[in-house]
């Protein structure tokens, strides 16, 4: 995971990544994005930085979407690179500024697709509507039209930081020089700069390479903040799922944890008013016997009988000899 939170400033360093289908590379996911923003206030001002050569681009669709949510002002700092799916990232800022020396790179999405023709099919339709969606993101960035970005994306179209501004994909280039590029391989794209396919060839970066962070210093910040976020999210989710009041009002208490901000106390009180379910009674299964064990010894049901059980059992037995007649 590589988010960390210093005070009001986020760090989004590495490929955009699936929590479903990790890596093991250096990135980020939607999921470690949530847990960043839940450390701040609701009207909290946020300032993202990237360094992110893209990746998932759903991924990157759902992290747009919450940087674009978050209540309080957002605003974005391209350090080194934002390319693919973190440049969609990237126009969540209410202003965008690009470091110096850094790159912008926006495109069309790509999938692969093993099957039949259905099956590509099928592949091109989600791949179509997909970058429609980025086209329109874009395009309320930028005050293009959908269609331009569209044409812009097809393109695989770099951007320095005086171009991404001069398109309206940026506000502002700074003279401060942005951090060291994310490690990737850039040769995978069809215009990388020149540059940049030499960096990764010099640094050997590929698929089969971890794509750390090759002489990055190592950041000072402390990534406590977030920590400290994550750990509340999941104490405030245990405290009200195991909750005693929990028990019989289980899907209140799943919907309480996970659809509402309640604190732990709110929705404690509310369960606590709410009616509990019946106790489903559980039929009885006999234990398990493999190969007769067991057969010969007492039942398991309880523990073997005493002396007193004994006597009362054989006392009964007399009694019931004597009713129906048998001596």
């Amino acid at each position: 995971m590589s988010v960390i939170v210093d005070k009001n400033i986020i760090r989004l360093t590495g490929s955009v990544q699936s929590g479903e289908f990790p890596s093991g590379e250096e990135g980020f996911t939607s999921t470690d994005v949530f847990y960043a923003l839940a450390g701040f206030d609701d009207k909290a001002a946020i300032t993202v930085h990237i360094n992110s050569p893209g990746g998932i681009a759903t991924e990157g669709a759902a992290i747009y979407a919450l940087l674009k949510s978050h209540p309080g002002r957002v605003d974005v700092v391209v350090e080194g690179i934002a390319a693919s799916a973190a440049s969609l990232i990237a126009m969540a800022g209410k202003k965008v500024t690009m470091a110096a020396g850094s790159v912008m790179m926006i495109h069309d999405p790509a999938a692969v697709t093993i099957g039949n023709s259905n099956d590509h099919s099928k592949t091109i339709e989600a791949l179509e509507a997909l970058a429609t969606a980025y086209a329109r993101v874009y395009a309320a960035k930028s005050g293009k039209s959908v269609a331009a970005c569209r044409e812009i994306m097809k393109a695989e179209t770099w951007f320095t930081p005086e171009e991404a501004a001069s398109a309206g994909f940026a506000d502002a280039s700074s003279a401060k020089s942005g951090a060291i590029v994310a490690a990737f391989d850039y040769r995978q794209f069809r215009n990388a700069p020149e540059k940049l396919v030499a960096l990764a060839a010099s640094k050997n970066w590929g698929s089969s390479n971890p794509q750390k962070a090759q002489n990055a210093p190592k950041p000072k910040e402390k990534t406590m903040p977030q920590d400290d976020a994550a750990n509340a999210v999941k104490a405030r989710l245990k405290a009200i799922m195991k909750s005693d009041e929990a028990e019989g009002r289980e899907a209140l208490a799943e919907h309480l944890a996970f659809e509402t901000s309640m604190s732990v106390e709110e929705a404690v009180a509310l369960m606590n008013a709410a009616p509990r379910a019946a106790p489903v009674e559980q039929e009885y299964v006999p234990p398990r016997r493999m190969n007769a064990q067991g057969l010969n010894c007492y039942p398991v049901l309880g523990p073997p009988p005493t002396k007193s059980d004994t006597g009362k059992r054989a006392s009964l037995s007399a009694n019931m000899k004597r009713r129906h007649g048998i001596e």
